[in-house]
């Protein structure tokens, strides 16, 4: 039978995953010889049995039997002995600390005969009755499930004008029977007065308070897994609330904001811990103890130095000092601001307490990004508009504009300005580069608008649901009827979703700075400076940059990224080259597809010369044209309405030629156009006409492109290119790319090795036979991971992908981190098959996910050679390629 008790002597810290973080703390602190009040832990293995099963597991109440007893032998009473009763909390504890996000019930054991043994033995009648009611209101709240307000709004009606302190234990007594009374009407049962069904009903509470709707969300926020389940701490109570010697408090051994070392925390006289969470009383910082109570003072001083040197790190620590004496309540390795994270990661190594490889491992890519968004200096004052989704740190203010058009206008004469818009699409593109920001009222952290937005690290907020975008007439309503009109300043905070009207003032990140070539300069950026060479130092992983245009190229390179690994040429083809592509489109002999693919073609060129100058002497991969053709086309409604009312005004031209002049009419190209974006008009575009697909049925199209590629390569000394047929899912159609291509590389005298995007789950599964023909693979998880759920990712975040996350089909978007059972199972069939067939096929990942932590980890493990990223996430990249050389196990497939 599994052992799901354990006494606070038999734990250690090592034993978070069955004691939780709490417990395995409480346990190494007892072994260690600090002032830990007597307890046992509960495992979470008996939680997870109770949540799975509907109770507890068997025998598990005969085990906190005896472990019970002998807590009431070491303290020599009983618990909720009527004349001197033992109290205990009951708390909880799960592996990774969820402050405040689960239950705590104390003094758990009174009833209406053991609080008079405790004011006796107390000699303090009113401590004793303020304990029985907070047992009552806490258990009521938390176990019974009555709403908290009762009792606030009971004590507020006792209290009157009086402060809590000023009740006397009279007062205390009244209130316990309201409180009772309270609990009797809604429940229509006495409150429990057998300590021992106190403390199971309390020890239950804290298990089902896993699945509390606040612990759900906290855990989907951080990532935590949903099926860890709490451990329970029940530990011998000891009280801050006795008296003026009395006190509870919280101390941090370093300043947890900004890693300054000193002495930081509060401390509240008379106290109980519930009271310092819940801001009741003001609380004193905790240097003012050295004059309360000298003693106590230097003897936690010490406890925090000795704590700190045991776990190599900043610790919170939670204290009670009952009577002048000092408890250990809880510590854990404190959580802490970003910036904090890197300046106590490289201190711990000036003290010789941790070495450069666990400073690396200390700080994460998470961290390291917020510290590279620009900030608001204060919202204190701003009218905030509404509320949306946090889709892209950082902080931005501008004029509004509702174009992308305008956003580049306004741009290019230097004003700032925020995108506004229901929702974007490729075609906002150059508004997006343009506008320091961008806000949508539809889409999620998935749609286009935030992908992108985070890929250029640009601030975005996007699902801002409340306001009513107007794209035609200029301006947008937000709740209680206020209007902002094109050009009115707002303000937009991405890390909060907040959005402001006005301007709200925003500071530049020198962490940023420092990345695009200044020196480090202070305390923070020396200590960015110091991880990153260092993990550098030990990365396996080449990082590479997603990257279309010479200046994210120069600026993706200054951010350290070690070439490109996907350059979209079809980002290349918007704007005024549209119309190009709609004469390849529309040409009907091969002499006008010539000479739409002539026209396109030193435009190409001119595009990729700048690139590899940018990138000189780094390889540059190029995905050839990817999307269908249809998208470089009209919308088709917006066409077929246009040509209708052209078709009217024709039928009745004597009598509206001068409205037909003014209106401007549909003409000869407008008709063809239509008809060709019928022609290629797909029910699902995604599963179509695009990729290779494309190159194979567009004569000329990918020749144009290489032979672009390889003029390039030409000018520019020290090109490297590397050319990535896209979509490809049999062997044979990269065959027949790969004959002409070399074809025409050997015609122009450059070398290119040629690859292909494994983004087709068919792909992956004959990645033994592609390899025969691709010098590399770049998995292109995008689509991958939409092929292989059968997702379309436009479509599914807004219909169900919240209710999926709340059900717990997946804990986290599989378009945020790479879905390792599914998708990565792909992958690595891919990555086996690939090297089996050739040894020296080079790997790598061009996805969004090559910029997320998790996936650069699962990249590393797979044995992968380089990530590629946007450039704004090239840092990150980096960061995570040398923890996870640091922390994961090595499986090079190689």
């Amino acid at each position: 039978m599994p052992k799901y008790v354990y006494d606070f002597t038999e734990g250690n810290k090592d034993l978070k995953d069955l004691l939780g973080g709490k417990g395995a703390n409480l346990a190494e602190m007892t072994n260690i010889g600090l002032p830990v009040p007597p307890g046992f832990t509960i495992t979470a293995e008996a939680c997870r049995h109770y949540l799975g099963h509907g109770g507890m597991p068997e025998g598990l109440e005969e085990e906190i039997g005896e472990h019970l007893a002998a807590l009431e032998e070491r303290m020599g009473k009983r618990l909720g002995q009527a004349d001197d009763p033992l109290l205990v909390s009951v708390r909880s504890g799960a592996k990774f600390s969820m402050p405040g996000m689960m239950e705590t019930v104390l003094n758990v054991g009174l009833n209406d005969d053991s609080v008079l043994g405790l004011a006796k033995q107390s000699g303090n009648d009113r401590f004793a009755w303020d304990s029985y009611r907070r047992l009552i209101q806490m258990f009521g709240k938390t176990v019974l499930d009555i709403d908290g307000e009762l009792f606030e709004h009971a004590m507020d009606d006792l209290k009157g004008e009086r402060e809590d302190t000023d009740l006397d234990a009279a007062d205390l007594q009244r209130l316990v029977e309201t409180f009772k009374g309270i609990v009797r009407e809604r429940t229509g049962r006495d409150f429990p007065a057998d300590p021992r069904e106190q403390m199971d009903l309390a020890v239950k509470a804290v298990f089902d308070s896993w699945n509390a709707p606040r612990a759900i969300l906290y855990r989907r926020q951080e990532r935590i897994p949903a099926d860890l389940g709490t451990a329970v701490n029940v530990v011998a109570m000891v009280f801050g609330n006795m008296g003026p010697d009395s006190g509870t408090g919280v101390a941090f051994t370093r300043d947890p904001g900004s890693g300054r070392q000193g002495v930081y925390g509060d401390y509240l006289r008379n106290a109980q811990g519930e009271d310092v969470v819940a801001g009741i009383r003001n609380t004193v910082p905790l240097q003012e103890l050295e004059t309360i109570n000298p003693e106590a003072y230097r003897r936690l001083l010490d406890i925090m130095a000795t704590l700190e040197r045991h776990y190599r790190d900043l610790c919170d620590i939670e204290f009670t000092i009952e009577r002048g004496r000092l408890w250990m309540l809880q510590t854990r390795v404190g959580k802490r601001t970003a910036a904090a994270a890197f300046c106590i990661a490289t201190q711990l190594v000036d003290e010789g307490l941790i070495d450069m490889d666990e400073a690396v491992t200390r700080v994460t890519g998470d961290q390291l990004a917020q510290l590279m968004f620009p900030r608001f200096a204060a919202t204190a004052g701003n009218h905030r508009l509404t509320t949306g989704m946090n889709a892209s740190p950082g902080a931005a203010a501008g004029r509004a504009v509702f174009s992308s058009e305008r956003a580049v206008e306004l741009a290019g004469r230097g004003e700032a300005v925020i995108l506004v818009r229901r929702e974007t699409n490729p075609d906002d593109l150059a508004g997006m580069i343009a506008a320091h920001g961008v806000l949508t009222s539809r889409g999620g952290k998935t749609s286009h608008a935030a992908v992108v937005a985070r890929g250029m690290g640009k601030t975005c907020v996007c699902g801002a649901e409340e306001l009513e975008v107007d794209p035609h007439a200029r301006r947008f309503t937000a709740p209680g009827g206020v209007v902002v009109d094109e050009g009115d300043v707002i303000s937009i905070d991405g890390g909060t979703g907040a959005v402001y009207l006005g301007e709200v003032p925003v500071t530049a990140s020198p962490v940023a700075e420092y990345f695009e070539g200044e020196p480090a300069g202070d305390e923070l950026v020396r200590a960015v400076d110091r991880i990153m060479t260092h993990a550098d130092s030990v990365r396996r992983l080449a990082v590479r940059a997603n990257a279309d245009t010479p200046e994210d190229a120069a600026r993706a390179r200054r951010y350290g990224a070690q070439g490109i690994g996907l350059c979209r040429t079809e980002h290349m083809f918007l704007g005024e080259r549209r119309r190009l592509v709609e004469d390849l489109i529309l040409a009907t002999t091969p002499e006008e597809r010539q000479a739409a693919l002539d026209a396109l073609e030193p435009l190409q060129t001119g595009d990729f010369t700048g690139i590899f100058e940018a990138m000189r002497g780094l390889p540059v991969t190029i995905r050839l044209i990817d999307p269908p053709l249809h998208e470089f086309l009209p919308d088709l409604t917006d066409l077929a309405v246009k040509v209708a009312l052209a078709d009217d005004r024709a039928a009745n031209r004597a009598a509206n030629r001068a409205a037909g002049r003014a209106g401007g009419g549909a003409d000869d190209r407008d008709r063809r156009l239509l008809d060709a974006v019928k022609r290629l008009h797909e029910q699902n575009p995604m599963l179509g006409l695009r990729g290779v697909r494309l190159g194979l049925t567009v004569p000329g199209l990918f020749a144009m492109q290489v032979r672009a590629i390889a003029a390039a390569a030409r000018r520019v000394e020290g090109a490297c290119a590397e050319i990535m047929i896209p979509l490809v899912g049999a062997v044979q159609e990269l065959e027949i790319v790969k004959e002409e291509a070399e074809r025409i590389l050997a015609e122009a005298g450059v070398e290119a090795a040629i690859g292909t995007m494994i983004e087709v789950p068919r792909a992956a599964l004959t990645a033994g036979q592609i390899a025969e023909a691709a010098e590399f693979f770049s998995f292109g998880t995008n689509d991958l991971t939409q092929m292989t759920w059968g997702f379309s990712r436009d479509d599914v975040e807004s219909a169900f992908f919240g209710t999926y996350l709340d059900l717990g089909v997946f804990g986290v978007s599989p378009f945020e981190s790479v879905d390792r059972e599914g998708v990565g199972r792909l992958m690595r069939i891919a990555v086996e098959e690939g090297r089996r067939t050739r040894p020296d096929l080079k790997l790598g990942i061009c996805g969004e996910h090559g910029g997320d932590p998790d996936s650069v980890h699962f990249c590393h493990e797979l044995g992968l050679d380089y990530v590629s990223c946007s450039p704004f996430r090239i840092p990150v990249a980096r960061l995570e390629a040398g923890r996870a050389a640091l922390t994961c196990a090595q499986s090079d497939t190689r």
